[in-house]
């Protein structure tokens, strides 16, 4: 089976506008082939898919991403299996938009994790069924603790990175539960910083520990860059996948306009394998890394994985970096 992760996709503003004039799968250039070999696909949805709603000023906040609901047709062109919506722009245009957002993913059949009209639903794990097998997801952030669902309100499902937190205790055991449903669990967490190539120092020990209860793959995001891979107990953990499609502007420094495609294949019913195609945005789309551009993300990531103990191999034919462990 062959699962593929992207980082934070973000289709409002300049792509919502470039979409009302391109058809729907503008926004994935040239790597759809990739997203159609695959057997699941999971995003990070980094805004909300609403006609409705408007701006967040409950509290302070910059920036607001929202895109037509007419653009649930980009997901579904990339064959778009379940989506990441524990996140720092789900609430963008209130509870309106995430609403409309709620009945366009259900109708459209693509599974979602990370907010609902209360904790409960929030954070419920998404199971779906791949060739017999059930994949399961869990989302959850420690961004706009403002945003945080209750058990009597509607949100996000928000868990601080402290493994002394109630609520960080109440995921790890959730997290047990879950994978008695499904045979292979993902979690997803928005959390951390937006820039810098190392993750804070509190993530590899709640990585970690989200292993131990129970979890199979991290799928870690929200920062703009991506950062190294951890294999722990024979599980990965992808510390964060960064950008993969946006209109930001980007940094000369850590440019956030590269990353990866990551496809994920067991190997005896595990994750044994990890491939990753470099990518970078052009032009309000992302597109597979030109030889020149790919070396460079390329050799970043390979820096990164060896500092966390992980050996990869650049496999040239393919235009792909592996990971093999199992």
């Amino acid at each position: 089976m062959k699962i593929l992760l992207v980082g934070d996709v973000m289709l409002g503003r300049t792509v919502n506008e470039v979409l009302r004039q391109k058809p729907a799968d503008y926004p994935w250039g040239d790597t759809l082939s990739l997203f159609h070999d695959c057997d699941f696909r999971l995003i990070n949805l980094e805004c909300v898919i609403s006609d409705r709603g408007r701006p967040w000023d409950a509290t302070p906040k910059v920036f607001h991403f929202r895109t037509d609901a007419k653009n649930i047709e980009s997901l579904k062109v990339a064959s778009i299996d379940a989506v990441s919506l524990a996140n720092n722009h789900t609430l963008d245009y209130e509870y309106e938009a995430m609403f409309e957002m709620l009945k366009i993913l259900k109708s459209e059949k693509i599974g979602y994790a990370g907010a609902g009209v209360n904790l409960r639903k929030a954070s419920s794990t998404a199971v779906t069924k791949v060739g017999g097998k059930k994949i399961g997801l869990t989302s959850f952030t420690d961004n706009e603790p403002t945003w945080e669902a209750r058990k009597d309100q509607a949100g996000v499902y928000f868990v601080p990175i402290d493994l002394k937190d109630q609520r960080a205790k109440k995921l790890f055991g959730s997290i047990k539960k879950a994978k008695e449903e499904a045979d292979l669990l993902i979690i997803s967490a928005h959390w951390g910083p937006n820039w810098g190539y190392a993750s804070p120092k509190e993530h590899p020990p709640f990585a970690r520990a989200l292993i131990d209860a129970g979890a199979d793959v991290i799928f870690g995001h929200s920062g703009h860059v991506f950062r190294g891979i951890e294999i722990y107990k024979g599980k990965p953990i992808i510390y964060c996948t960064g950008d993969f499609i946006d209109d930001y502007a980007v940094d000369e420094i850590e440019k956030n306009d590269q990353s990866f495609i990551f496809v994920l294949e067991t190997v005896d019913d595990r994750i044994g394998r990890i491939k990753m195609y470099p990518t970078v945005i052009r032009d309000f789309q992302v597109r597979l890394a030109d030889d020149g551009e790919a070396e460079e993300i390329v050799q970043k990531m390979s820096q990164l994985c060896a500092g966390l103990g992980t050996k990869t191999s650049w496999q040239g034919k393919e235009k792909r970096l592996e990971i093999n462990f199992g």
